[in-house]
């Protein structure tokens, strides 16, 4: 960022630190929270981007449903940001992935968990994920879980617009665990860096550690080996918080990467973006989008493509820390709201 550009972006910066300080004073003194009759457990991060949110969540649904659980999603849902058939993103993607799993998607997520309560369906649920809940801090919660993307520390980060971060690293102190996500991509020393710097925010906080890695490729209703791509001529496409893992892997593992298209987080693949990559790959043997990508790209006809349509199966695996954290997480689910 130019100096012109800080100079211009400095005062807002002012602004939205004082209003992030006051916000969080009146809910430390219990202002506005609302506390739900069902256990609460919150997913979030401290920055805006990609922190692989969207594997932890569903990783986190599945420790409640092996556990008997019936859980819930409750998510933004990003306002006007909905896709072309009125639901966002991340629900298509939970819905595809776990049948009969109710969601609740809207920028109300306290009035529309109690409209789902008081349905037939919502009487089974038993908990209640939050989906980027860190700083949805009007829903009073039994487990605070935060992600920090092990390749973008928020330590000597700035807030918003200067930086990326939502609120400082300090917040850190109202959190129970933290995940530190994306560990395949840096050095040891470099971990174990980030992971002080945690704790000097917050001793009492567990820590795990996760690696994000292709498991396989998804082509329809077919699944093949990642091997599959290597003598493949392909183009990528992907609108995602923080693209590089994706073109990393993409590069890494095809036999020739013709084009990469890196659109705006939540694009919303309008007919001219759709276009564009129909065009970009004319002469590939296969696409490849992340599966947030295909939630939006699923319902362009079969027949439009010039080639398949290639995304990866996404695994997150918890190296370090896992087998308490998902402790934290049964425990959570059994405990009564007060």
């Amino acid at each position: 960022m130019g100096t012109l550009s800080r100079t211009l972006l400095a005062p807002v910066a002012k602004i939205y630190a004082r209003e992030i300080t006051r916000r969080n004073a009146n809910f430390d003194d219990g202002r506005g929270v609302v506390t739900l009759d069902r256990p609460v457990i919150s997913i979030g991060n401290l920055s805006v981007g990609g922190t692989g949110k969207s594997p932890m969540v569903a990783h986190t649904i599945g420790v409640l449903r092996d556990d008997g659980r019936n859980p819930c999603i409750a998510m933004r849902g990003y306002g006007s940001k909905k896709n072309a058939h009125g639901t966002s993103d991340e629900a298509d993607e939970y819905a595809q992935r776990f049948e009969g799993l109710p969601i609740v998607a809207q920028p109300n997520r306290t009035e529309g968990l109690i409209e789902l309560f008081g349905t037939e369906e919502g009487e089974a649920v038993d908990s209640v994920v939050l989906d980027d809940g860190f700083q949805h801090r009007r829903i009073a919660r039994q487990l605070d879980i935060v992600l920090i993307d092990s390749t973008r520390s928020p330590f000597g980060d700035e807030l918003l617009p200067l930086g990326r971060l939502r609120e400082s690293a300090d917040s850190l102190g109202r959190a129970h665990a933290v995940v530190l996500t994306h560990a395949e991509s840096v050095s040891s020393a470099d971990l174990n860096a980030l992971r002080s710097s945690v704790l000097e925010s917050n001793r009492e906080l567990h820590i795990a550690v996760a690696e994000h890695a292709w498991d396989g490729l998804q082509i329809g209703h077919r699944q093949e080996p990642i091997g599959l791509l290597a003598d493949k001529r392909v183009t990528a496409v992907c609108a995602i918080g923080n693209p590089e893992p994706f073109v990393s892997a993409v590069e890494r593992l095809s036999g020739s990467l013709s084009s990469m298209l890196v659109l705006r987080d939540h694009d919303p693949y309008k007919r001219g973006t759709v276009g564009k990559l129909v065009r970009a790959a004319e002469g590939c043997d296969a696409i490849v989008c992340t599966e947030k990508d295909w939630s939006k790209l699923r319902h362009v006809p079969t027949d439009r493509w010039p080639c398949p349509v290639v995304r990866p199966i996404l695994r997150m695996r918890l190296v370090e820390g896992g087998e308490r954290l998902d402790e934290m997480v049964r425990s959570a689910a059994k405990q009564a709201p007060e």
